[in-house]
């Protein structure tokens, strides 16, 4: 039996604490309704473009602080995948408080044990309209030879 990961690890700049504690709120709520026992039941102010993505919402999201130079963010990361859940609520949180910023990030996909569908990774490209995303496989499939 092999395990596989995906794995990635990023830091979202918000603009200030408020936003900060918005966000992690809203993660906490999501993590919440991912892991209860029962169906979630989705606050009527819950961000409806999130509701889609609770089922595949695999990733952990701390507070990244650094008073000394005024920044204020969040650690997103994961080795369990969550690669479209983490782009919605990216893409939820700039078009909130950055509508013109953007953020990238990779991934890597692994396993424990050598397989030949095991390898890999992707990267996104997010702004507040747009999630831009392609894996190495979608890659390989259109310049390969």
């Amino acid at each position: 039996m092999a395990d596989y990961y995906t794995n990635f690890s990023l830091v979202l700049k918000l603009p200030d604490e408020a936003a900060q504690a918005y966000a992690l709120k809203l993660a906490q709520e999501a993590a919440d309704m991912r892991f209860g026992d029962e169906s979630p039941k989705v606050s009527p102010d819950f961000p409806a473009s999130l509701i889609d993505v609770l089922e595949i919402w695999h990733f952990e999201t701390e507070a990244d602080n650094s008073p000394e130079e005024n920044r204020y963010g969040l650690w997103l990361h994961s080795s369990n995948g969550g690669i479209d859940a983490v782009c919605a609520f990216i893409q939820l949180l700039l078009g909130k408080f950055q509508p013109d910023g953007s953020l990238s990030f990779e991934w890597s996909n692994d396993c424990s044990k050598p397989r030949i569908d095991a390898y890999g990774g992707g990267a996104a490209i997010i702004t507040a309209r747009d999630i831009i995303s392609i894996t190495t496989g979608e890659w390989l499939a259109e310049h390969g030879r």
